[in-house]
């Protein structure tokens, strides 16, 4: 594990994150899965036994929105770390772009193919998975969301990092304490249809309009496309289109880290605050040099194991994804299924100078 980030390990609602969206992806005629994996114990639809045995022996492959990006590998690598606990394989799968999404349904294609007992996908888009991972479920492959989901009909648990409501108003809450509740702000996004980034802007937007936030204005969001070479581009057009910016929001790691990397060799440093979502280990120097306050996180070695525990729990007929299930998920402790089959992880962690030395992820 990563470093560990105290939060209430009981959850007994989650916000449902999805919107009607039109449904896109390309279908599988995949070979159905041997039904002995029923009768080893996994879930008949609408059932559940929280006192199963958990299987072992399984294969869960983690499809991340992009691999070889720090963050994912994190993440996977907590959900291998969990696997291997629990007595079955990891396998991880994806492309090396964040917005190709015609390759995530290829590899959900693939898995479905190669009969895998379990899927855990990091979304790229919101819809055009669903028909991939509906035939795969049709299959008899358990399916779990995690970091960005799907449509809920075409997954069975969305593991979320934290609320998405607590993640979008946070974020503009500690940007606003930056500035000083005044001025002229803007939001530096990854693609422009992730789903987890568009709902936690959503209630950054919300955010906005109490009273105590009229003298902020959102002038614009751009989007980096979670590459860091166009999130480094897109900072410097930022601030060349609006020079009297006051403030940055970039709730993506590959964006905070390039818009850091971009105001700690400027004339803005210091003067243009930026905060969002990003790793200690990638932020830390910024943190120190004064190029950054503070700025939130998880610890996504925890939500790859998350993520992982629910695939096994599925496996092992303990939940079907119905509101108000529990399960346990070893040493982060016991969770309950909320609304529209969302788990939450727990808060998320400010971390600036008085702390993010106690932290290596």
């Amino acid at each position: 594990m990563y470093g560990t980030i105290a939060r209430h390990r009981r959850l007994t609602v989650a916000l449902a994150v999805t919107a009607a969206l039109a449904l896109g992806g390309t279908g599988c005629s995949g070979t159905t899965k041997d039904s002995a994996n029923k009768e080893a114990g996994k879930a008949v639809a609408g059932s559940a036994d929280p006192n199963a045995a958990t299987r072992k022996g399984l294969t869960v492959a983690f499809l991340p929105k992009q691999v070889n990006n720090p963050y994912f590998t994190t993440s996977d690598n907590g959900g291998k770390k969990a696997l291997g606990q629990l007595g079955s394989t990891y396998k991880e799968v994806g492309t090396s772009s964040g917005t190709d999404t015609s390759g995530q349904v290829s590899y959900v294609n693939t898995l479905t193919q190669q009969q895998v007992d379990a899927i855990a996908v990091s979304a790229q888009d919101p819809g055009a998975l669903c028909t991939a991972l509906k035939q795969a479920m049709k299959n008899g492959i358990s399916v779990v969301t995690y970091d960005s989901d799907t449509q809920a009909d075409c997954r069975q648990v969305f593991v979320s990092q934290a609320s998405a409501e607590d993640l979008g108003r946070t974020q503009l809450q500690l940007l606003a304490e930056q500035i000083g509740g005044k001025g002229e702000i803007a939001i530096l996004s990854a693609a422009q249809t992730a789903t987890n980034q568009n709902t936690w802007i959503d209630f950054m937007k919300d955010e906005l309009k109490k009273p105590e936030y009229k003298d902020i204005k959102l002038v614009k969001t751009a989007y980096g496309d979670d590459d860091a070479q166009k999130s480094f581009q897109q900072t410097q057009g930022l601030l060349q289109e609006y020079p009297g910016l006051k403030g940055i929001i970039s709730p993506t790691t590959v964006g905070i880290k390039a818009a850091a990397q971009y105001l700690s060799g400027s004339q803005y440093k210091g003067k243009v605050k930026l905060t969002g979502l990003g790793t200690p280990n990638d932020m830390r120097a910024y943190v120190k040099d004064g190029t950054v306050e503070g700025f939130e996180l998880w610890d996504p070695a925890e939500l790859g194991a998350l993520a992982a525990h629910t695939a096994v729990a599925l496996e092992s007929g303990q939940i079907t994804g119905a509101e108000g299930q529990t399960f346990e998920a070893g040493d982060l402790g016991t969770f309950t299924i909320g609304k529209d089959g969302v788990v939450s992880l727990g808060k998320p962690t400010v971390f600036d100078k008085s702390n993010i030395d106690k932290f290596d992820f």
